[in-house]
Formats: C-alpha cells, sequence, structure tokens
C-alpha cells in the first residue's frame, strides 16, 4: 500500500513539474511573441511547484532518498542504526510538525483569495498537512527498525 503510494506521488510530482513546465512556457511566449504575459501563469507555477515538491518530498522519505548521512551510514555498518533511527525520527517529526501548523494555515488562509487564480489561498497549502502525515507515515517503521535506506531499501 504505501509503495503504491509513493509511486502515486512520484507520478503526481512529474506531471506537476511538466505542467509547471507548460505554464512557464505559455507565460514566456505570451510575454515575447504576444507581447501580452497572462496573469495567472506566475501564481499557478508556484501553486504546483508546492503542490509537487512537497508530494515528491513524502515519496522521497518513503524512498530513501531523503536527507540522510549516507556515508556514514556505509562506513559504520551496523553501527550507523542509533544514526539510522535518530534521523528517521527527525523526519518523522518534521512530518507532524508540517502536519499541524499545515493544517492551521490552511485553515488560516481559506478565506483569502489568489487574485489571479480566483481560487482559496489554502488550495496551495493543502500539500503541507497532507505530505506531513505521509512523511511521518513512512519514517515510522524506520524508527521502529532502525534500517537504514542504504542498508534496508524502501519501507
Amino acid at each position: 500500500m504505501a509503495a503504491t503510494i509513493a509511486r502515486w506521488l512520484i507520478g503526481f510530482g512529474a506531471a506537476g513539474l511538466i505542467a509547471m513546465t507548460a505554464i512557464i512556457a505559455w507565460q514566456v511566449f505570451g510575454r515575447f511573441v504576444l507581447d501580452a504575459s497572462p496573469s495567472w501563469t506566475e501564481q499557478a507555477s508556484l501553486i504546483l511547484m508546492i503542490w509537487y515538491v512537497m508530494f515528491a518530498s513524502a515519496a522521497g522519505v518513503y524512498e530513501g532518498f531523503h536527507i540522510r548521512i549516507a556515508l556514514l551510514e556505509e562506513r559504520l555498518g551496523d553501527a550507523s542504526r542509533p544514526v539510522a533511527r535518530v534521523v528517521a525520527l527527525v523526519i518523522a517529526l518534521a512530518g507532524l510538525v508540517l502536519l499541524v501548523y499545515g493544517a492551521q494555515l490552511c485553515w488560516a488562509v481559506r478565506g483569502n483569495a489568489v487574485p489571479s487564480l480566483g481560487i482559496s489561498r489554502a488550495v496551495a497549502y493543502i500539500p503541507l498537512p497532507i505530505a506531513g502525515l505521509l512523511m511521518t507515515v513512512f519514517a515510522l517503521p524506520r524508527v521502529i527498525s532502525g534500517r537504514s535506506a542504504v542498508e534496508g531499501g524502501a519501507g
């Protein structure tokens, strides 16, 4: 189940990057060819970036390409398990922070609109609590087992 979610997150991240590239290309075309840059492109691309970066980060925790001390893990072998647990615990706690404060941020800005898009500002920040929850869920097995991404792969 977690592997499927991580694959979907990576796919969504890739699609978001492609969509953002197309939007920026449209903005450049509009500015230099049509001499009229669309007003919505900048905000749309920024919101897409928040979405795909947060979801790819959550997938990165599952896949093991998150920030970790890989060289230390490789050199120390089993002796690095406590370090791997601490790193995973820090990531799980960071996920909880994103979950709690991301949800509060969404609630606080729900009445504000993105002027050029006409949508709630909360739409931009919805990925924060979702990605935070997923980061925590993906990091907890590593906290419990002490297994590092280098030696044990995803999971």
